[in-house]
């Protein structure tokens, strides 16, 4: 009786669902995106002088979200639509909890990232920023591989920023293009 009762709500509940999202014109972000930097893109990151170790990781990051949250293919910058540039801005830990002693237990690692969006000859900044908190063993300093992995987590989150602000344009412009009458 009871795998009849599942049965039953699976049927009828998975198409609502589907229906619900396709009938009040569900897209993903990834949809929006592509309106606005299309199916090809190349990125270029600036070395820091200052930090050349993290220009690494950013470059990493900045790869991945263009293939998982862009749905865009890497090419080099004379066979893409857009060229993205990012230059590492700032990078801050900054404590933000403490033990009962008064020893640092947790920091936030906020790191801002400076983006220029090149598509079509229109060029377009961006100023985004992330953050991350991470703990650290009471009365010790930051390892490499904590910093490291703080920075990484940290530049995700801005350019998840940065996609959201991406996106944010693809909505408008599709919106726009909507309103325009047809001739």
């Amino acid at each position: 009786m009871r795998k009849n009762f599942k049965l039953f709500l699976l049927f009828i509940f998975a198409p609502l669902l589907f229906i619900l999202f396709t009938g009040c014109g569900y897209k993903p972000s990834a949809h929006y995106t592509k309106n606005v930097v299309g199916e090809t893109v190349s990125t270029e990151v600036v070395i820091s002088m200052q930090d050349p170790e993290n220009t690494v990781i950013i470059k990493d990051a900045l790869d991945s979200a263009v293939i998982m949250r862009f749905r865009s293919s890497l090419r080099d910058r004379g066979h893409a639509k857009t060229h993205l540039r990012i230059s590492l801005g700032t990078v801050h830990f900054v404590p933000i909890q403490y033990d009962v002693n008064g020893y640092v237990s947790t920091y936030r690692t906020t790191v801002r990232l400076n983006i220029v969006r090149k598509t079509e000859g229109v060029s377009k900044n961006y100023s985004v920023k992330g953050t991350y908190d991470f703990s650290i063993e009471p009365n010790a300093i930051i390892s490499d591989q904590a910093r490291f992995d703080a920075i990484r987590f940290s530049s995700a989150k801005a350019i998840d920023s940065f996609i959201a602000k991406v996106s944010a344009e693809g909505t408008r412009s599709q919106e726009k293009s909507n309103d325009k009458p047809d001739n």
